[in-house]
């Protein structure tokens, strides 16, 4: 295989080096908001810094030049979809950018999403869409690691004898008043409901509703505010059954569970505003969106 397209250009598998690359300031935002979110397309980094620069062949081949000066890669799990050549490149931070960060006194000791790689990168979908959509807002996001700090915090909840571990936690400053969530993603590989003791949709809304119960949430993030639970899923289907088994629930503790369909299929195609503009279906109740204050 080629390293080289037929004009000389990089490839996905090969970028001829560059010694004497320095992020510029819209670099920075888009290295620091990967560090925060985990990996992340070239079509939300371009979002991200549409604000001050407009032309998108400009931003993607900033991106590649960072690739060349060993500052972001490419994940080869991107690879593994159908007709993968013509989706946005999925950028992640390589080790010359986290040692950049260390020697400069900014590197952040962010959560990011962990398991499965798909599973992490849809998880980083939802907090870098809510982030860049609410920030246009005027809505300050505030990650997972700055509310973990008020306790000394992990994400880890005990409960029962196990643990539960959201897939992440952040919170919404809008102007003084404040939400803060945790967020479950379901790529749709685990059974709606099962008798054996594995994870379900089922067995993880049970979960959620007895910490919610006892209040475990906001004690163990140390926070003031009710925490909202917020499930996104793979299909219709899942997220009606969801919702069906948060209506058994009593309604103080359903009323904290927002619902809503994964917006794509490949999220890296679609612009980064649904989940904070689109409304989120509320059992029994009227759907919301985030971007109500």
């Amino acid at each position: 295989m080629g390293k080289l397209d037929a004009i000389g250009r990089g490839t996905f598998h090969h970028i001829a080096p560059q010694d004497a690359v320095r992020p510029t300031n819209r670099g920075l935002r888009w290295l620091k908001h990967i560090e925060r979110h985990g990996p992340q397309s070239s079509a939300f980094l371009h979002e991200l810094t549409r604000d001050t620069h407009r032309c998108k062949d400009t931003a993607l081949r900033q991106m590649q030049h960072l690739r060349s000066g060993g500052f972001l890669f490419l994940p080869p799990q991107q690879r593994a979809t159908e007709r993968a050549e013509f989706n946005p490149y999925i950028y992640d931070l390589a080790p010359t950018a986290k040692r950049w960060f260390v020697d400069r006194g900014l590197a952040e000791p962010a959560v990011r999403p962990t398991g499965h790689w798909w599973h992490a990168f849809q998880v980083a979908c939802v907090t870098s869409s809510i982030d860049i959509a609410s920030a246009r807002d005027g809505v300050r996001y505030i990650p997972a690691h700055e509310i973990l700090a008020r306790n000394g915090a992990g994400l880890r909840i005990a409960i029962n004898g196990t643990t539960l571990i959201p897939d992440q936690l952040f919170a919404l400053d809008y102007g003084g008043s404040y939400r803060a969530f945790v967020l479950e993603v379901d790529r749709g590989t685990e059974p709606m409901a099962s008798a054996a003791s594995r994870k379900s949709i089922a067995a993880s809304i049970d979960s959620y509703l007895v910490v919610q119960a006892a209040d475990k949430l906001r004690l163990t993030y140390g926070l003031r505010t009710a925490v909202i639970i917020l499930l996104v899923y793979s299909a219709g289907a899942r997220a009606e059954f969801a919702l069906q088994c948060l209506l058994k629930a009593p309604a103080s503790l359903r009323a904290a569970h927002l619902v809503m369909v994964a917006t794509d299929r490949l999220p890296e195609r679609g612009v980064p505003d649904g989940y904070f503009r689109s409304p989120w279906q509320r059992p029994g109740l009227q759907p919301v969106t985030l971007s109500n204050r």
